[in-house]
């Protein structure tokens, strides 16, 4: 899964790719590079970012959604919580909903996304991202992430979504310390046994940053690389990544490394 941010504030990239033209030649690129869903994200969900108003999301992704959508049949991706942008996103052409929220947010997008039928990916985080970072706190990270989305699917499906359309993702870096990433990372085959597939997103984090000492996100390469590795290696399905072209080569081997003959 490629990163598209068109926001211009995200930890990473942001401000990069604002222009629609712009965000349609990267998700592109991308896809050349080995991706094979595009995840546009119109609102910055870092450590400390405050909420965007649902029509400044819209004004954001809507136009690369729609001049993008007649040009690939890849997966389609947007990453919201708020059911007004899920709803519009998936009426001008979005495959996936990632909601970082797992519809704790706006628990209307549930439904939404029921109705669409369309896969929806649940993450796991503690609190809104203004203050998810100020005191994280876990005594099994991994026990308790496991349970708090278990709540989630039960509450995905109460709602009217298919099983075979829920995709986790435990939220490395939202609303957790060092540790507990590390931890959650490690962890991974325990989450495979909840019966999803799952995603996870370390590309260039900030739990990165603190075990390299590099303190630009996007020079965070080899951390990255590591870090989708163990993923691969844990179980991941699904990898969320900004530097497709290298993390491509990073799974492709990884993945040989785990396949038996």
């Amino acid at each position: 899964m490629g990163v598209l941010n068109v926001t211009p504030d995200s930890f990473s990239d942001g401000g990069r790719h604002g222009d629609t033209e712009d965000a349609v030649r990267h998700a592109l690129l991308m896809l050349e590079q080995g991706a094979e869903i595009i995840d546009i994200g119109g609102e910055s969900t870092r450590p400390g970012a405050r909420e965007v108003p649902a029509n400044v999301e819209l004004e954001r992704v809507i136009p690369v959604l729609a001049a993008l959508r007649p040009r690939t049949d890849a997966t389609l991706s947007v990453d919201t919580r708020k059911s007004s942008v899920a709803a519009a996103a998936l009426e001008a052409g979005a495959d996936w909903i990632n909601d970082v929220s797992a519809g704790t947010h706006d628990p209307a997008l549930l439904e939404t996304v029921a109705a669409a039928r369309c896969t929806f990916v649940a993450m796991h985080a503690r609190g809104e991202p203004a203050h998810m970072q100020d005191r994280p706190h876990y005594e099994d990270p991994v026990r308790e992430v496991v349970e708090e989305l278990s709540a989630r699917v039960e509450a995905c499906l109460k709602a009217g979504i298919e099983p075979s359309r829920l995709v986790l993702d435990p939220g490395i870096g939202f609303g957790k310390r060092l540790e507990d990433n590390l931890a959650l990372i490690r962890g991974l085959p325990r989450l495979k046994t909840m019966g999803y597939p799952i995603l996870v997103g370390v590309s260039r984090k900030s739990f990165i940053g603190t075990l390299t000492s590099v303190a630009e996100p996007a020079d965070r390469l080899g951390g990255t690389a590591a870090a989708v590795a163990a993923c691969v290696l844990g179980g991941a399905d699904v990898l969320r990544v900004h530097d497709v072209a290298a993390m491509a080569q990073v799974v492709r081997v990884a993945t040989a490394i785990v396949q038996v003959p």
